[in-house]
């Protein structure tokens, strides 16, 4: 079988995660060239990984290069561009969170992805897995009952020192604060289980760090389905936790863990009279953690298979959606509505809602 051919885009901290997922893989694909506007670390980057062609600019990397992945690990602000062009070149991008800054750069992607043969994959490692799986199945299915109500935190801490790095705290770089940059994984995870949402209200203060951007934000939202969830997203939380709790009518699942979870992490209690055996949670057999290399082997088995890739499309877009309607909502002291951000809102153009000139 052929191997792949990849490129790594951006040689910052989040790159490894990316060349170490890949190369447990590495069967299936290989690390042909790497590009960094900053040469040294380029060359640093490419000399730990062994990554054989190095190249300083993304235009200079296409051009050379017959590429089936383009891997996108640059600030949030140099996602849109990259992938666009990576896409015109007919490559599939995997974009590292967020997919990018606004509703309109998304449906920008969106519209070179129905141009051209690749597609545009966000990284979402937290939906993949035994554990994430398992749980979307059974969900699905029905197997816990009907889904009521969820609670989505994700209680961070991130000193002042953090925001030293030029990029982050500024609507421009980062588009956003924790709701864009961090709690992003989860209600991620809580739209891919319990699926599209209709109304959300908000808050998004800054309490505590010197930056523009909020640093906690708090937003009750309404799925479709009728269930209600709170979501919390700070960096002002020294006991950190990453938290999600589905209450069922007959079920509840908790997940707890920081930055990456196991079966382990998870909960299962049945409600009374609704015990079964054996019981629905855990799943047996053998575990797959959450992670880059799980959502990496989804991709490449898609790919092959001639399928869409997961994270991916209308599922994608749900995500950026949420994080709009949250500002949304929190800078006009209103409930939002999926059908408020068209192209007519200014948050659907600069998520806190300036004039984008």
């Amino acid at each position: 079988m052929e191997r792949l051919r990849a490129a790594i885009v951006g040689t910052g901290g989040i790159a490894r995660a990316h060349v170490r997922g890949l190369r447990a893989l590495a069967d299936q694909v290989e690390i042909v060239a790497a590009t960094d506007i900053d040469a040294e670390r380029l060359e640093t980057f490419g000399a730990e990984w062994e990554i054989p062609k190095r190249y300083r600019s993304v235009d200079e990397l296409l051009a050379a290069e017959r590429l089936d992945l383009v891997h996108i690990c640059t600030p949030p602000g140099a996602h849109a561009e990259p992938a666009i062009k990576a896409l015109e070149a007919g490559a599939t991008v995997v974009c590292e969170k967020p997919p990018c800054l606004t509703l309109t750069e998304f449906d920008r992607i969106l519209a070179a992805e129905e141009r051209n043969p690749g597609r545009f994959v966000g990284i979402f490692q937290h939906r993949f897995g035994t554990a994430a799986q398992t749980a979307k199945d059974l969900i699905d299915a029905g197997r816990f009952g009907r889904p009521l109500v969820a609670i989505c935190h994700t209680l961070w801490y991130r000193p002042d020192a953090y925001y030293e790095v030029e990029w982050r705290g500024r609507w421009d770089t980062e588009g956003g604060g924790p709701t864009m940059g961090h709690g992003i994984h989860q209600f991620d995870l809580l739209g891919h289980l319990l699926g599209d949402w209709t109304e959300i209200s908000a808050l998004a203060p800054r309490l505590a760090r010197d930056v523009e951007t909020e640093d906690v934000s708090f937003a009750h939202l309404t799925f479709a389905n009728g269930a209600v969830a709170s979501i919390v997203n700070s960096v002002l939380s020294p006991r950190q936790e990453s938290y999600l709790r589905f209450d069922f009518t007959e079920a509840t699942l908790e997940l707890s863990h920081l930055y990456g979870h196991r079966l382990d992490s998870w909960s299962y209690t049945p409600a009374p009279g609704f015990a079964q055996d054996p019981p629905l949670w855990p799943p047996r057999g053998e575990e797959v953690p959450s992670g880059h290399q799980a959502q990496f082997g989804e991709l490449l088995d898609s790919l092959r298979a001639g399928r869409r890739p997961a994270c991916t499309g209308a599922g994608l877009r749900r995500t950026v959606e949420i994080v709009t309607g949250i500002y949304a909502s929190a800078f006009t002291g209103k409930p939002v509505t999926r059908a408020d951000l068209d192209a007519t809102s200014p948050f659907y153009h600069r998520l806190n809602g300036a004039d984008p000139a």
